[in-house]
């Protein structure tokens, strides 16, 4: 295994892996170690090139940063890539040998599940280091997933409350860009409370799902963003809100489980200037790493589990009240709180 550091400033480390016969070709970031080791999942995507994967893990980890903050857990920001399809290249031997590297940093960063990485990978992964979380034993923690939709659906009745004075989704319209494991289960909450679902995605069987399960209508990716809906969830891949495709946008929350869902930081301010709530994306969708979180520190437990996911929509409520008196987007007040939580870690050490 071949290991460089990267120079990359405003990182803690950032180190490119190699393993020719294992077939790996990887990215461990670590953004920030301030509150703890760096906690973020791995994610397996066949990268058109090298700075475009480096570009994602820049931003993934740097987001984790300001979600374990916000999400009150003791972890860091970190994230890792491998170049590959997961579908096509994924191996046993590509996993240990992703494993081998995240051991190698000696705890600095704990690996997760993200796109392309599934329990049985985490699995056979753990076999290999102690430094990867999100698998259930005997009833704890487990795929993060369903905890994510869980907190992106409190999330989004925050939001629903603080914009339309309502109490549930119920009559609500909400179309879902992207329904994989998260989306499909924020497609059921949602359905199970009275709203009404529009969905896309590149998988049609998943589309399909979504409609025999829950008389969703359906929507091309490229049009999601478009419908005339009351809530636009983005649940795929990053940047789904650019300049591009802003003046499409018909909702009036954004709120999904989506990472880095604005492609450019002054997307934040467009929003708010075209009078859209938008739910910061690493505090909505903190659900899953604050499982993983407490699953590392032997802390989970249903109940504090459940408590943490129902404070999501408490914690969008303070954020929306301060945007509102401050004059300022949601994202950017997001962001401050976070900062906040990471200088009095700071003063504490």
């Amino acid at each position: 295994m071949k290991s460089e550091v990267l120079a990359v400033e405003g990182w803690r480390k950032v180190v490119h892996f190699t393993d020719e016969l294992a077939g790996l070709n990887a990215i461990i970031a670590v953004h920030d170690a301030t509150l703890g080791p760096g906690c973020g999942g791995c994610r397996i995507y066949p990268y058109a090139s090298f700075e475009a994967g480096l570009e994602d893990v820049k931003n993934l980890s740097r987001g984790m940063t300001y979600k374990n903050a916000m999400g009150g857990i003791p972890f860091g920001g970190g994230k890792a890539v491998i170049f590959a399809d997961p579908k096509k290249d994924k191996t046993p031997e590509m996993l240990k040998a992703f494993a081998r590297a995240v051991d190698s940093l000696e705890g600095l960063y704990y690996t997760a599940e993200d796109s392309g990485v599934t329990e049985a990978d985490l699995a056979l992964i753990r076999s290999v280091t102690k430094y990867a979380a999100g698998m259930e034993t005997k009833g704890v923690g487990g795929n993060p997933s369903p905890f994510t939709a869980r907190g992106v659906w409190r999330g989004m009745q925050a939001a629903a409350k603080r914009k339309f004075g309502k109490d549930s989704l119920k009559g609500l319209t909400v179309s879902i860009l992207g329904v994989g494991a998260v989306g499909m289960e924020l497609a059921r909450l949602i359905h199970e409370e009275g709203g009404k679902l529009v969905v896309a995605d590149v998988n049609q069987d998943a589309v399909k799902e979504a409609v025999t399960r829950f008389g969703a209508e359906t929507a091309t990716p490229e049009d999601a963003i478009a419908v005339d809906v009351d809530i636009f969830a983005p649940c795929a891949l990053g940047g789904s809100i650019n300049a591009e495709t802003l003046p499409r946008l018909k909702a009036k929350i954004v709120a999904g489980a989506a990472n880095n869902q604005l492609k450019t930081p002054d997307m934040d301010q467009a929003l708010k200037d075209k009078g859209v709530l938008y739910c910061p994306d690493y505090v909505i969708n903190a659900a899953g790493v604050i499982s993983v979180g407490l699953e590392i520190l032997g802390a989970w437990t249903t109940d504090e589990m459940n408590q943490r996911i129902d404070a999501i929509g408490g914690r969008l409520s303070d954020i929306f009240n301060r945007a509102e008196a401050e004059n300022a987007p949601t994202g950017a007040i997001a962001d401050k709180m976070a900062l906040e939580v990471i200088a009095k870690g700071r003063k504490a050490a």
